[in-house]
């Protein structure tokens, strides 16, 4: 009995080396899964700062606290179940759905160039989109929803790209690499914006502080230096946000575009990128990237500037119509109810 006791202990550690092992490699195939993601974490954490633009300091991480709940949802409870069933159940219905993506993160970055360039055009685009709500907190409310309908985009395109860097394997191997990422994610992004938003609440107490010397007046430069420079910084960051929506989106639609076949622009792309290296080739890697980068933010423009005028004249009066379908059916439920 004793011996077989000891036989069961030893298949109970073997079987639990293969279960950290396992857990090893999983752990390793979500920081790969993650580190590929890169580029559309990037651009996460530059767009949502914009969020929070133009209100009290009070609301700032509450409203992060909310996209961040929003995005964790975005992953968690609709995206990675939904990748795990389309690469399962139909493959082929990624690809379309991820330029469906790309020409909303195009239009949403064009859309900013499009009111920064022409204000009051895009003050009556957006008026026909969607009534401007006065109260601060219905504004609240759609700047949240806004933030957290973006990054439901990216957050898509996190998972898609993840998956794919995936190795074909367990159902649950592939469930715990997703939701790692996921979660590591969300909590790197939405903490280093906290941190961003608050740079300035944090520079204001430094500059405000009677620490004696020689570190009071360094700390006092060092906050005044952080008051003075966080709205340039907020700045600089929406338009390298901005930017970088642009340019994501038409990366999506030109490896889109290729996956069907139609290579003609991702083979332009590549060659002018060739060129540059052949030009200056001690700058090679960086100027394949920036050539490559612009060619994509090109196309992004292109689909942005069509996508435009298509949201406004056919896919917002669409959607009013079917919201304004909803209250007139309850309606008439209701006057059924109360006949009967």
């Amino acid at each position: 009995m004793s011996v077989g006791l000891i036989a069961l202990l030893d298949d109970i550690a073997a079987l639990a080396k293969v279960a950290v092992a396992s857990l090893d490699d999983i752990a390793g195939q979500a920081a790969k899964a993650g580190a590929k993601a890169a580029g559309v974490v990037i651009d996460d954490a530059a767009v949502t700062p914009r969020y929070v633009t133009g209100f009290s300091a009070a609301r700032e991480l509450p409203i992060i606290g909310k996209i961040a709940v929003g995005s964790l949802k975005n992953k968690l409870l609709i995206l990675l179940p939904a990748a795990l069933i389309l690469s399962l159940v139909a493959p082929q219905a990624i690809t379309p759905l991820l330029m469906i993506g790309g020409l909303f993160l195009c239009y949403e970055g064009v859309e900013k160039v499009y009111a920064l360039v022409l204000p009051h055009a895009a003050h009556a685009h957006e008026s026909a989109l969607e009534a401007t709500s006065l109260d601060a907190q219905s504004l609240e409310d759609q700047k949240v929803a806004g933030a957290i309908k973006t990054d439901f985009i990216l957050s898509a395109e996190i998972m898609a790209i993840t998956l794919a860097a995936v190795p074909s394997g367990s159902i649950f191997s592939q469930t715990f690499i997703l939701a790692v990422v996921g979660l590591g994610i969300t909590a790197m992004v939405y903490g280093g914006v906290a941190l961003i938003v608050k740079a300035d609440d944090l520079g204001l107490m430094m500059a405000r502080g009677q620490a004696m010397p020689p570190m009071g007046p360094f700390l006092r430069v060092i906050g005044r230096g952080l008051v003075t420079g966080m709205p340039y910084f907020l700045k600089a960051l929406g338009i390298v946000g901005t930017a970088a929506m642009i340019w994501v989106g038409g990366g999506i639609i030109v490896h889109g575009l290729e996956a069907y076949g139609v290579g003609g622009l991702a083979h332009l792309i590549h060659g002018a990128g060739e060129v540059a290296v052949h030009a200056v080739p001690v700058l090679a890697s960086v100027l394949r990237w920036a050539v490559e980068a612009a060619g994509a933010g090109i196309v992004g423009i292109v689909a942005g500037l069509v996508t435009i005028p298509v949201a406004g004249y056919v896919i917002s009066p669409a959607w009013r119509y079917l919201k304004s379908l909803l209250p007139r059916r309850r309606r008439k439920e209701a006057l059924a109810d109360g006949k009967k």
